[in-house]
């Protein structure tokens, strides 16, 4: 009794944990709940919930299926949710090629182009661009690390939206942007890739 007593508790943990951060492990799991990686797999299967890269393929169907303001494949890094007009979920998994120069540092132009594209892709218009960006780099990526960004959109006032998007590496924030993205008409002609660079902005 005792004993399936404290699994109820321990399955109703997994279920808060991973409510809370769906990119958990089980090895981080079993961490956080002091038992083997084995009970965690046990549990998760008791309760009919998929091992992380499952729950991240099913989730980023999803929320690909909402995206409007950009393709799939313009987002940087892989999009786990998203409500349109309220908030979004990436994540990245940096490699070698992010590295700056010969160190194990990503190139902060990496984790800069993850923040501005999601907070891009929250946007429910479609066609969004960046009219300003406030941003602080609080601690560097190293390669090998996982990085995971949400967006949540604030104020938003005609056509503009105050956008924040946080970037956590585990439990570390290592970045914090406030955006302003612009919803803008539509034009006849071809896609801006083949315009050339231009100002986001006229007079």
């Amino acid at each position: 009794m005792q004993r399936s007593a404290g699994r109820k508790v321990r399955q109703g943990r997994i279920i808060s944990e991973l409510e809370a951060n769906p990119l958990l492990t089980d090895q981080e799991l079993a961490g956080r709940l002091s038992v083997s990686m084995s009970t965690v797999r046990l549990d998760r299967a008791m309760l009919g919930i998929p091992e992380v890269r499952e729950r991240m393929r099913s989730m980023a169907n999803q929320a690909g299926s909402r995206l409007r303001s950009l393709k799939r494949e313009e987002v940087i890094g892989e999009l786990l949710d998203l409500q349109p007009g309220e908030w979004a979920l990436s994540t990245l998994q940096t490699s070698r090629e992010m590295a700056f120069r010969h160190t194990d540092y990503v190139s902060d132009h990496y984790i800069y182009a993850m923040a501005s594209s999601l907070a891009i892709a929250v946007i429910e218009a479609d066609m969004v661009v960046t009219g300003s960006a406030r941003v602080r780099f609080r601690f560097p990526a190293k390669v090998g690390e996982r990085l995971v960004a949400r967006a949540k959109v604030g104020t938003k006032k005609g056509n503009k939206n105050v956008v924040s998007v946080r970037i956590r590496v585990g439990e570390q924030e290592i970045f914090v942007g406030r955006f302003i993205t612009v919803e803008k008409e539509c034009q006849d002609g071809p896609p801006m890739s083949e315009r050339g660079e231009s100002s986001a902005f006229g007079s």
